[in-house]
């Protein structure tokens, strides 16, 4: 039954849809599905982390890159990939920016475009620092030029990379939850909601292991003079499932059941 399924999924009428993060940190993962063949059954739809969960959860897409914090609220989901976007020490694009030391922070900002990210702030300003500012949920790009006096703000992604270079101080969210949990940190992984096959499984795992094999030429290809891509693809982002991964994913599971 499950064969056919899939036989059905893969037809003409329905290509598998995967939910791609358009981030530059999935460019590995992405080299690899975007050829001709494995694109003769499938349908790549980008979007930013939040959106792509949103996607899989309406059924828009059969396959989807989902911020950890929201396999939470999936009632089933089954983990379909080898591999994810994890970090085992600094992440350099999930960072909290401010102008002031984070205890001396009275407001700050929560980014949009990932609930997993902010989740994890959250964690920390509890947990960690012990600091209880205010939280606004930004709603659009503006909150970034809202970072001054003692306001700060949390950002993801490559404009993360890019506010870097503006702001005095930098808590990279990978790097603190280290050093509170001695785990690394999973921001996304894998996801479908219903079972997808052991042949597939292994077809898509190949589809992501083929970046791996073209590093240099994809950090290249991006032409991002904002930071080192190859760093970033082989220090910063940690790629493989691992058993310490999952480990460090269920804490912070239980940190947001609790």
């Amino acid at each position: 039954m499950l064969q056919i399924c899939l036989k059905e999924m893969m037809s003409e009428k329905h290509k598998i849809k995967v939910g791609a993060v358009s981030y530059l940190n999935t460019k590995p993962m992405m080299y690899g599905m975007q050829n001709e063949a494995f694109l003769q059954d499938h349908e790549l739809v980008p979007g930013y982390p939040a959106r792509v969960a949103e996607m899989l959860k309406a059924g828009e897409v059969d396959v989807a890159l989902v911020p950890v914090a929201l396999l939470k609220e999936l009632p089933n989901y089954f983990i379909v990939s080898d591999y994810c976007i994890a970090a085992e020490h600094e992440v350099a694009s999930v960072c909290l920016f401010s102008e002031v030391p984070v205890n001396e922070l009275t407001t700050v900002y929560l980014d949009y475009q990932s609930r997993t990210s902010v989740a994890l702030a959250k964690v920390l300003m509890n947990e960690f620092w012990g600091i209880h500012p205010e939280i606004i949920n930004a709603q659009d790009e503006s909150y970034r030029t809202k970072i001054e006096g003692r306001t700060g703000a949390v950002v993801i992604g490559d404009r993360a990379l890019e506010q870097r270079r503006l702001s005095t101080y930098i808590y990279d969210l990978a790097s603190e939850w280290q050093a509170m949990t001695n785990l690394p940190f999973v921001f996304a992984v894998w996801v479908s909601l219903t079972p997808m096959g052991e042949d597939w499984i292994t077809r898509f795992n190949a589809a992501n292991a083929e970046g791996f094999l073209h590093i240099d030429e994809i950090a290249e290809a991006q032409k991002y003079p904002v930071y080192d891509l190859k760093k970033y693809y082989t220090h910063n982002i940690s790629y493989l499932l691992d058993d310490n991964k999952r480990k460090g994913m269920e804490k912070f599971l239980a940190f947001l059941n609790a």
